[in-house]
């Protein structure tokens, strides 16, 4: 959010004392940060958190197709650490529908290897010559088509622009980041109908070097539920992964099962899950705070591991739900058992994995099932 050339020469022309300090202000809900500010650590935004009230930071990813900001994984990291909420932006350089796809896969596709949660927003940055020279029609198309694709990879989207563009270069009817720079925001609210107003580019944090832009929050937009994708490195139980490919996107749901709106998750990707949810009858995977997957638009990723840990093992069962004479001298607490890709649900026993032919283990064994239901 760096090219702000308008705001910066008005600011100039009011006077420089706004440049060299901090003035009354309205609050510092949410702080972005760009390379621009350098590699931020856990300190720097546990300052801003403890001393300064910011909850939320939106990190740079990328710009066009061509520019991955080289801080972004660490600052996602350090921001999570620091206890903050994590966002991401991308600077548009897109002209075109087709431009804006391409923009949003490169973004997206970026921010998932930086370790960007799902369910954080990943928010178009809608300020430069190329989309000033557009109709506001053909701006308005591909916002949408920028963010409708990276809903695709289960990131919420926002458009952030200047205040002087509403109405006249594109519309931002609901929701939106609106940049507008006040020389004094004391006590002011700016845009409240919109997620958030950003209102000074050059405040100071005591616990931070450099100048930072700083926004005011209206809603909870930019603190929502996240979840953290798993490291294809790690070696971890519960794991499971999207079936398909092609980006087909598959909801999520919460635990009353309606579908999370804006919250979708992309195919081919891998998720830990650290229980299972059984409504209305059918099984699901929790991977985040009332994030759920349906069981039928997975596949397992790994073993299931039994979590009994004591000396007497657990019983399997077959599919009538007759327990197996001796069963439990085999599946002892902490071992690994390859699992077919669904859950069976097995009379008077309850959701299985299938472990081998005709023997069933129950979740309610499994490592972290949390099984509910």
């Amino acid at each position: 959010m760096k090219k702000k050339l308008v705001y910066i020469v008005s600011l100039l022309i009011a006077g420089l004392f706004f440049c060299v300090t901090n003035v009354n202000a309205a609050r510092t809900d949410m702080v972005d940060v760009s390379n621009h500010n350098g590699y931020m650590t856990i300190s720097n935004f546990q300052d801003m958190l403890n001393n300064y009230g910011v909850k939320a930071v939106v990190t740079k990813i990328s710009e066009g197709t061509y520019y991955h900001d080289y801080t972004a994984a660490n600052n996602i990291y350090t921001a999570q650490q620091a206890g903050l909420y994590i966002n991401g932006y991308h600077f548009a350089r897109y002209t075109t529908v087709e431009g804006a796809i391409a923009e949003a896969d490169y973004a997206a596709a970026l921010a998932k290897s930086d370790g960007l949660p799902v369910g954080s927003v990943l928010v178009t940055d809608v300020e430069a010559e190329q989309q000033n020279g557009l109709s506001r029609a053909t701006n308005n198309a591909n916002n949408k088509a920028f963010m409708d694709q990276v809903a695709k990879y289960g990131y919420r989207s926002d458009v952030y622009t200047m205040s002087s563009w509403l109405g006249s270069k594109m519309d931002v009817n609901s929701g939106g980041w609106i940049a507008s720079y006040p020389y004094n925001a004391s006590d002011k609210s700016w845009y409240s109908g919109n997620h958030a107003w950003q209102w000074g580019s050059t405040y100071n944090f005591d616990g931070s070097y450099g100048n930072f832009d700083v926004s005011q929050n209206y809603d909870n937009f930019y603190t929502a539920d996240q979840v953290t994708e798993v490291d294809p490195n790690q070696i971890i139980s519960n794991i499971v992964s999207v079936k398909g490919n092609n980006y087909k996107a598959y909801a999520t749901y919460d635990s009353n099962g309606i579908a999370n709106e804006g919250t979708n998750i992309v195919s081919a990707t891998d998720w830990v899950s650290n229980s299972i949810a059984v409504i209305n009858m059918k099984p699901y995977f929790v991977i985040g705070r009332n994030i759920l997957l349906p069981q039928s638009t997975t596949t397992f990723k790994n073993k299931a591991v039994i979590n009994y840990r004591s000396d007497y093992g657990v019983l399997a069962f077959n599919s009538k739900g007759q327990s197996i004479k001796d069963s439990n001298q085999i599946f002892k607490g902490g071992t690994e058992w390859k699992t077919e890709d669904s859950l069976i649900d097995i009379p008077n026993v309850g959701w299985c994995y299938k472990v081998a032919t005709n023997e069933f283990i129950p979740v309610r064994y499994q490592q972290g099932s949390g099984y509910n239901g």
